[in-house]
Protein backbone atom coordinates (compact mmCIF):
# COMPACT_ATOMS: atom_id res chain seq x y z
CA UNK A 1 0.00 0.00 0.00
CA UNK A 2 1.34 3.52 -0.62
CA UNK A 3 -0.01 6.93 1.10
CA UNK A 4 -1.02 9.74 -0.31
CA UNK A 5 2.05 12.28 0.34
CA UNK A 6 4.14 9.54 -1.62
CA UNK A 7 1.57 9.17 -4.45
CA UNK A 8 1.65 13.34 -4.61
CA UNK A 9 5.41 13.52 -5.17
CA UNK A 10 5.40 10.47 -7.07
CA UNK A 11 3.17 12.68 -9.51
CA UNK A 12 5.21 16.07 -9.37
CA UNK A 13 7.94 14.25 -10.01
CA UNK A 14 6.77 13.24 -13.09
CA UNK A 15 5.62 16.06 -14.04
CA UNK A 16 8.70 17.96 -14.37
CA UNK A 17 8.37 17.07 -18.07
CA UNK A 18 5.05 17.50 -20.42
CA UNK A 19 4.45 13.73 -20.35
CA UNK A 20 0.31 13.73 -21.36
CA UNK A 21 0.74 15.87 -24.39
CA UNK A 22 0.68 13.65 -27.54
CA UNK A 23 4.07 15.99 -28.88
CA UNK A 24 5.44 14.60 -25.91
CA UNK A 25 4.38 10.90 -26.32
CA UNK A 26 4.98 10.70 -29.96
CA UNK A 27 9.02 11.91 -29.85
CA UNK A 28 8.95 9.69 -26.48
CA UNK A 29 7.98 6.12 -28.37
CA UNK A 30 10.54 7.70 -31.21
CA UNK A 31 13.48 7.87 -29.28
CA UNK A 32 12.82 4.97 -27.58
CA UNK A 33 11.98 2.98 -30.96
CA UNK A 34 14.83 4.27 -32.45
CA UNK A 35 17.12 3.55 -29.17
CA UNK A 36 15.83 -0.28 -29.44
CA UNK A 37 16.38 -0.63 -33.24
CA UNK A 38 20.00 0.37 -33.09
CA UNK A 39 20.64 -1.69 -29.84
CA UNK A 40 19.18 -4.34 -32.17
CA UNK A 41 21.40 -3.74 -35.30
CA UNK A 42 24.78 -3.53 -33.11
CA UNK A 43 23.79 -6.92 -31.29
CA UNK A 44 22.17 -8.70 -34.67
CA UNK A 45 25.67 -8.01 -36.46
CA UNK A 46 28.39 -7.99 -34.09
CA UNK A 47 27.64 -10.90 -31.16
CA UNK A 48 25.85 -13.92 -30.47
CA UNK A 49 22.96 -13.45 -28.46
CA UNK A 50 20.82 -16.12 -27.03
CA UNK A 51 17.61 -15.72 -25.63
CA UNK A 52 15.46 -18.52 -23.10
CA UNK A 53 12.39 -18.39 -21.27
CA UNK A 54 10.99 -15.43 -23.28
CA UNK A 55 7.48 -16.81 -23.02
CA UNK A 56 7.94 -16.23 -19.55
CA UNK A 57 7.91 -12.57 -19.85
CA UNK A 58 5.59 -12.76 -22.91
CA UNK A 59 2.91 -13.98 -20.30
CA UNK A 60 3.87 -11.60 -17.91
CA UNK A 61 3.15 -9.11 -19.93
CA UNK A 62 0.04 -10.28 -21.02
CA UNK A 63 -1.07 -11.12 -16.91
CA UNK A 64 -0.45 -7.16 -16.54
CA UNK A 65 -3.10 -6.21 -18.53
CA UNK A 66 -5.41 -8.98 -17.80
CA UNK A 67 -5.19 -8.01 -14.25
CA UNK A 68 -4.67 -4.56 -13.99
CA UNK A 69 -1.36 -4.71 -12.56
CA UNK A 70 2.29 -3.00 -13.27
CA UNK A 71 4.92 -5.22 -14.56
CA UNK A 72 8.37 -5.09 -12.41
CA UNK A 73 11.42 -6.51 -13.83
CA UNK A 74 14.51 -6.84 -12.23
CA UNK A 75 18.05 -7.75 -13.66
CA UNK A 76 21.96 -8.24 -12.57
CA UNK A 77 23.69 -4.96 -13.57
CA UNK A 78 27.31 -6.13 -15.01
CA UNK A 79 27.28 -2.90 -17.69
CA UNK A 80 26.68 -0.13 -19.04
CA UNK A 81 25.02 -1.28 -22.51
CA UNK A 82 22.92 -3.70 -20.12
CA UNK A 83 20.60 -0.64 -20.64
CA UNK A 84 19.71 -0.21 -23.84
CA UNK A 85 21.12 -3.74 -25.26
CA UNK A 86 18.87 -5.61 -23.26
CA UNK A 87 15.83 -4.37 -25.11
CA UNK A 88 17.75 -5.11 -28.22
CA UNK A 89 17.26 -8.93 -27.22
CA UNK A 90 13.83 -9.26 -27.26
CA UNK A 91 11.42 -9.49 -30.30
CA UNK A 92 9.92 -5.92 -31.92
CA UNK A 93 6.00 -7.41 -31.31
CA UNK A 94 6.13 -6.48 -27.88
CA UNK A 95 6.49 -2.56 -28.46
CA UNK A 96 3.56 -1.96 -29.64
CA UNK A 97 3.24 1.67 -28.41
CA UNK A 98 4.67 3.84 -25.87
CA UNK A 99 2.38 2.14 -22.87
CA UNK A 100 4.67 -1.16 -23.97
CA UNK A 101 8.21 0.48 -23.66
CA UNK A 102 10.14 -0.26 -20.20
CA UNK A 103 10.56 2.58 -17.48
CA UNK A 104 13.78 2.45 -15.30
CA UNK A 105 16.02 4.43 -13.16
CA UNK A 106 19.41 6.19 -14.43
CA UNK A 107 21.78 7.78 -12.02
CA UNK A 108 21.65 11.67 -12.38
CA UNK A 109 25.43 12.16 -12.53
CA UNK A 110 25.24 10.34 -15.55
CA UNK A 111 22.28 10.31 -17.97
CA UNK A 112 20.95 14.06 -16.75
CA UNK A 113 24.20 15.96 -16.31
CA UNK A 114 23.08 18.59 -18.54
CA UNK A 115 20.19 19.69 -20.73
CA UNK A 116 20.48 17.78 -23.69
CA UNK A 117 20.74 14.41 -21.72
CA UNK A 118 18.25 15.10 -19.74
CA UNK A 119 15.60 15.88 -22.37
CA UNK A 120 17.19 12.90 -24.20
CA UNK A 121 16.61 10.51 -21.18
CA UNK A 122 13.37 11.55 -19.84
CA UNK A 123 12.34 11.13 -23.42
CA UNK A 124 13.45 7.47 -23.03
CA UNK A 125 11.37 7.13 -20.20
CA UNK A 126 14.19 7.36 -17.83
CA UNK A 127 13.74 8.67 -14.19
CA UNK A 128 16.72 10.67 -12.71
CA UNK A 129 18.26 8.89 -9.42
CA UNK A 130 20.90 10.77 -7.04
CA UNK A 131 23.47 8.13 -5.88
CA UNK A 132 25.61 8.23 -2.82
CA UNK A 133 24.47 9.15 0.82
CA UNK A 134 20.49 10.37 -0.79
CA UNK A 135 19.16 6.92 -0.14
CA UNK A 136 15.51 5.52 -1.23
CA UNK A 137 13.75 8.08 -0.12
CA UNK A 138 13.51 10.65 -2.75
CA UNK A 139 11.88 11.58 -5.56
CA UNK A 140 12.44 8.93 -8.66
CA UNK A 141 11.41 6.27 -5.87
CA UNK A 142 8.27 8.10 -5.10
CA UNK A 143 8.01 8.45 -8.92
CA UNK A 144 8.33 4.53 -9.55
CA UNK A 145 5.98 3.58 -6.81
CA UNK A 146 3.69 6.04 -8.48
CA UNK A 147 4.43 4.15 -12.13
CA UNK A 148 3.79 0.76 -10.80
CA UNK A 149 0.07 2.21 -9.25
CA UNK A 150 -2.68 1.61 -11.81
CA UNK A 151 -4.54 5.28 -11.91
CA UNK A 152 -8.05 3.81 -11.12
CA UNK A 153 -6.32 2.00 -7.61
CA UNK A 154 -5.14 5.21 -6.13
CA UNK A 155 -6.66 5.65 -2.28
CA UNK A 156 -5.28 8.66 -1.53
CA UNK A 157 -7.82 9.04 1.00
CA UNK A 158 -6.70 6.66 3.50
CA UNK A 159 -7.25 6.74 6.85
CA UNK A 160 -5.76 4.59 9.14
CA UNK A 161 -7.72 1.37 10.18
CA UNK A 162 -7.47 3.09 13.96
CA UNK A 163 -9.07 6.37 13.26
CA UNK A 164 -12.96 7.08 11.54
CA UNK A 165 -13.23 8.59 8.50
CA UNK A 166 -12.97 11.66 8.65
CA UNK A 167 -12.61 15.25 6.96
CA UNK A 168 -8.35 15.36 5.22
CA UNK A 169 -6.55 16.73 8.01
CA UNK A 170 -4.72 20.05 6.14
CA UNK A 171 -1.57 17.89 6.11
CA UNK A 172 -2.69 15.21 3.93
CA UNK A 173 -1.68 15.64 0.34
CA UNK A 174 -4.10 18.22 -1.83
CA UNK A 175 -4.28 15.11 -4.40
CA UNK A 176 -7.07 13.69 -3.90
CA UNK A 177 -8.75 10.71 -6.03
CA UNK A 178 -11.85 11.68 -7.53
CA UNK A 179 -12.66 12.25 -10.88
CA UNK A 180 -14.61 14.84 -11.47
CA UNK A 181 -12.09 17.26 -9.23
CA UNK A 182 -9.96 17.60 -12.41
CA UNK A 183 -7.29 15.26 -11.49
CA UNK A 184 -5.39 14.74 -13.82
CA UNK A 185 -2.75 11.96 -14.20
CA UNK A 186 1.08 12.61 -14.69
CA UNK A 187 1.33 9.98 -17.95
CA UNK A 188 -0.99 9.35 -20.11
CA UNK A 189 -1.55 6.13 -20.06
CA UNK A 190 -3.28 2.84 -21.20
CA UNK A 191 -2.70 0.28 -19.66
CA UNK A 192 -0.49 -0.80 -16.90
CA UNK A 193 3.38 0.56 -16.47
CA UNK A 194 6.65 -1.79 -16.89
CA UNK A 195 9.09 -0.78 -15.01
CA UNK A 196 12.89 -2.22 -15.23
CA UNK A 197 15.45 -2.01 -12.25
CA UNK A 198 18.90 -2.65 -11.44
CA UNK A 199 18.38 -3.62 -8.17
CA UNK A 200 22.58 -3.23 -7.10
CA UNK A 201 22.70 0.68 -7.84
CA UNK A 202 25.90 -0.05 -9.73
CA UNK A 203 27.67 -2.53 -12.42
CA UNK A 204 29.85 -4.86 -11.28
CA UNK A 205 32.65 -6.98 -13.13
CA UNK A 206 34.87 -8.73 -11.02
CA UNK A 207 37.76 -10.80 -12.31
CA UNK A 208 37.23 -15.18 -11.87
CA UNK A 209 36.33 -17.08 -10.18
CA UNK A 210 34.01 -14.38 -8.80
CA UNK A 211 32.59 -13.27 -12.43
CA UNK A 212 29.01 -13.15 -12.61
CA UNK A 213 28.44 -12.16 -8.94
CA UNK A 214 25.93 -9.85 -7.89
CA UNK A 215 25.95 -6.65 -5.01
CA UNK A 216 22.97 -6.84 -2.38
CA UNK A 217 20.07 -5.06 -3.34
CA UNK A 218 18.89 -1.74 -1.74
CA UNK A 219 16.19 -0.92 -0.50
CA UNK A 220 14.68 1.07 -3.01
CA UNK A 221 13.33 -1.75 -5.05
CA UNK A 222 11.24 -3.03 -1.75
CA UNK A 223 9.77 0.18 -1.55
CA UNK A 224 8.41 -0.18 -5.04
CA UNK A 225 7.04 -3.52 -3.95
CA UNK A 226 5.71 -2.83 -0.41
CA UNK A 227 4.44 0.55 -1.62
CA UNK A 228 2.61 0.63 -4.99
CA UNK A 229 -1.24 0.63 -4.56
CA UNK A 230 -1.62 -3.16 -6.30
CA UNK A 231 1.62 -5.74 -5.83
CA UNK A 232 3.54 -5.74 -9.32
CA UNK A 233 4.43 -8.66 -11.17
CA UNK A 234 7.77 -9.10 -11.09
CA UNK A 235 10.13 -10.79 -13.40
CA UNK A 236 13.49 -11.71 -12.53
CA UNK A 237 15.92 -12.10 -15.67
CA UNK A 238 19.72 -13.14 -15.56
CA UNK A 239 22.38 -12.03 -18.42
CA UNK A 240 26.11 -12.54 -19.21
CA UNK A 241 27.54 -11.19 -22.21
CA UNK A 242 27.27 -7.42 -21.99
CA UNK A 243 30.06 -6.81 -19.50
CA UNK A 244 32.44 -8.37 -22.82
CA UNK A 245 30.52 -5.74 -24.66
CA UNK A 246 31.41 -2.78 -22.63
CA UNK A 247 34.49 -3.88 -20.35
CA UNK A 248 35.20 -1.69 -17.06
CA UNK A 249 38.81 -2.19 -18.19
CA UNK A 250 37.94 0.82 -20.72
CA UNK A 251 36.16 3.35 -18.22
CA UNK A 252 37.66 6.66 -18.53
CA UNK A 253 39.80 6.03 -21.69
CA UNK A 254 37.57 8.57 -24.20
CA UNK A 255 36.60 7.09 -27.56
CA UNK A 256 37.39 3.37 -26.50
CA UNK A 257 34.72 3.51 -23.90
CA UNK A 258 31.73 3.63 -26.78
CA UNK A 259 32.80 1.02 -28.98
CA UNK A 260 32.16 -2.32 -28.63
CA UNK A 261 34.51 -4.59 -28.07
CA UNK A 262 35.03 -8.68 -27.91
CA UNK A 263 32.93 -8.87 -31.23
CA UNK A 264 31.86 -12.14 -31.80
CA UNK A 265 31.07 -12.30 -28.38
CA UNK A 266 28.34 -14.68 -26.80
CA UNK A 267 25.50 -12.52 -24.78
CA UNK A 268 22.90 -14.65 -23.16
CA UNK A 269 19.81 -13.85 -21.40
CA UNK A 270 17.79 -15.59 -19.52
CA UNK A 271 14.18 -15.11 -18.45
CA UNK A 272 13.14 -16.11 -14.72
CA UNK A 273 9.54 -17.67 -13.49
CA UNK A 274 7.70 -14.58 -12.18
CA UNK A 275 7.72 -14.20 -8.27
CA UNK A 276 5.05 -16.26 -6.35
CA UNK A 277 2.64 -13.69 -5.78
CA UNK A 278 1.84 -14.94 -2.48
CA UNK A 279 5.51 -14.64 -1.43
CA UNK A 280 5.31 -11.12 -2.00
CA UNK A 281 1.75 -10.48 -0.63
CA UNK A 282 3.31 -11.81 2.85
CA UNK A 283 5.83 -8.72 2.66
CA UNK A 284 3.02 -6.30 1.77
CA UNK A 285 0.96 -7.52 4.89
CA UNK A 286 3.42 -6.90 7.45
CA UNK A 287 4.27 -3.50 5.88
CA UNK A 288 0.41 -2.48 5.95
CA UNK A 289 0.46 -3.65 9.74
CA UNK A 290 3.88 -1.78 9.95
CA UNK A 291 1.65 1.60 8.51
CA UNK A 292 -0.90 0.97 11.06
CA UNK A 293 1.43 0.77 13.84
CA UNK A 294 3.40 3.87 13.48
CA UNK A 295 1.98 6.05 10.88
CA UNK A 296 2.06 10.05 12.49
CA UNK A 297 -1.47 10.86 13.50
CA UNK A 298 -0.36 14.09 12.62
CA UNK A 299 0.24 13.43 9.13
CA UNK A 300 -0.90 10.16 8.31
CA UNK A 301 -0.45 10.42 4.58
CA UNK A 302 3.04 10.95 4.69
CA UNK A 303 6.02 7.84 6.05
CA UNK A 304 6.79 8.60 9.62
CA UNK A 305 9.97 8.36 10.76
CA UNK A 306 9.86 5.28 12.30
CA UNK A 307 8.32 3.76 8.98
CA UNK A 308 11.47 5.07 7.35
CA UNK A 309 14.63 4.58 9.36
CA UNK A 310 12.85 2.50 12.57
CA UNK A 311 14.24 -0.98 12.84
CA UNK A 312 11.12 -3.35 12.30
CA UNK A 313 10.41 -1.07 8.73
CA UNK A 314 14.84 -1.17 7.69
CA UNK A 315 14.63 -5.02 8.84
CA UNK A 316 11.02 -5.49 6.40
CA UNK A 317 12.82 -3.27 3.13
CA UNK A 318 16.45 -5.71 3.95
CA UNK A 319 14.71 -9.04 3.63
CA UNK A 320 12.53 -8.04 0.93
CA UNK A 321 15.64 -7.00 -1.17
CA UNK A 322 17.52 -10.06 -0.19
CA UNK A 323 14.06 -12.37 -0.77
CA UNK A 324 14.50 -10.70 -4.50
CA UNK A 325 18.11 -11.18 -5.05
CA UNK A 326 17.58 -15.03 -4.53
CA UNK A 327 14.90 -15.17 -7.25
CA UNK A 328 18.06 -13.75 -9.57
CA UNK A 329 20.08 -15.84 -8.41
CA UNK A 330 18.44 -19.13 -8.90
CA UNK A 331 18.52 -18.55 -12.43
CA UNK A 332 22.40 -17.87 -11.74
CA UNK A 333 22.44 -21.46 -10.50
CA UNK A 334 20.22 -23.56 -11.98
CA UNK A 335 19.22 -22.02 -15.28
CA UNK A 336 22.75 -20.78 -16.22
CA UNK A 337 24.73 -23.41 -14.20
CA UNK A 338 27.45 -21.75 -13.31
CA UNK A 339 29.35 -22.38 -9.64
CA UNK A 340 27.19 -21.16 -6.86
CA UNK A 341 27.80 -17.83 -5.52
CA UNK A 342 30.06 -16.70 -2.69
CA UNK A 343 28.40 -16.35 -0.14
CA UNK A 344 29.94 -12.89 1.14
CA UNK A 345 28.27 -11.08 -1.48
CA UNK A 346 24.85 -11.19 -0.29
CA UNK A 347 25.57 -9.40 2.46
CA UNK A 348 25.08 -5.71 2.32
CA UNK A 349 27.83 -5.55 5.82
CA UNK A 350 30.42 -7.03 3.70
CA UNK A 351 29.85 -5.06 0.71
CA UNK A 352 30.04 -1.63 2.77
CA UNK A 353 33.08 -3.08 4.53
CA UNK A 354 34.91 -3.73 1.35
CA UNK A 355 33.62 -0.46 -0.66
CA UNK A 356 34.97 1.47 2.52
CA UNK A 357 38.40 -0.04 2.50
CA UNK A 358 38.31 0.18 -1.33
CA UNK A 359 38.78 -3.97 -1.21
CA UNK A 360 41.61 -4.16 1.37
CA UNK A 361 39.42 -5.95 3.80
CA UNK A 362 39.21 -8.39 0.87
CA UNK A 363 41.93 -8.48 -0.95
CA UNK A 364 41.52 -11.69 -2.88
CA UNK A 365 37.99 -10.17 -4.80
CA UNK A 366 39.61 -7.80 -7.42
CA UNK A 367 37.50 -5.55 -9.67
CA UNK A 368 37.45 -5.05 -13.62
CA UNK A 369 38.08 -1.57 -13.78
CA UNK A 370 37.30 0.29 -10.54
CA UNK A 371 34.61 -0.26 -7.90
CA UNK A 372 32.08 2.89 -8.95
CA UNK A 373 30.47 3.11 -5.61
CA UNK A 374 33.76 4.46 -4.02
CA UNK A 375 32.81 7.92 -3.26
CA UNK A 376 36.14 9.29 -4.12
CA UNK A 377 35.74 8.27 -7.67
CA UNK A 378 32.67 10.58 -7.67
CA UNK A 379 33.95 13.59 -8.61
CA UNK A 380 30.53 15.11 -8.02
CA UNK A 381 30.10 14.90 -4.97
CA UNK A 382 30.82 18.03 -2.52
CA UNK A 383 32.68 17.86 0.53
CA UNK A 384 29.41 17.31 2.46
CA UNK A 385 27.88 14.43 0.34
CA UNK A 386 30.66 12.45 0.97
CA UNK A 387 29.94 11.92 4.30
CA UNK A 388 28.99 8.21 4.83
CA UNK A 389 25.11 7.42 5.06
CA UNK A 390 24.52 4.45 7.01
CA UNK A 391 21.10 4.33 6.24
CA UNK A 392 20.92 4.76 2.64
CA UNK A 393 19.70 1.38 2.66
Amino acid sequence: MSLPNVLSRGDDFLNEYPRQSPLWRFFSYGTCALTIGLSKLVLKTLYNVELNNFDRLEKAIDRSQKENRSLMTMMNHMSVVDDPFIWGVFPWRIYRDLDSIRWCLGANNVCFKNKFLATFFSLGQVLSTERFGVGPFQGSIDAAIRLLSPDDTLDLEWTPHSEEPKILKPNFSPLVKTIKHDYIPPVKRFKPSWLHVYPEGFVLQLHPPFSNSMRYFKWGVSRMVLEATVPPIIVPIFTTGFEKVASEEAAGTGMKRYIPSNIGAEIKVTVGEPVDDAVIEKYRDEWKRLVEKYYNPECPGELSTELKYGEEAMDLRSRLAAKLRTQIVKIRDEECHFEKEDPRFKSPAWWREYTLTEGESDPDVKFIGKNWAIRRLQSFLTEKEEENDNTSG
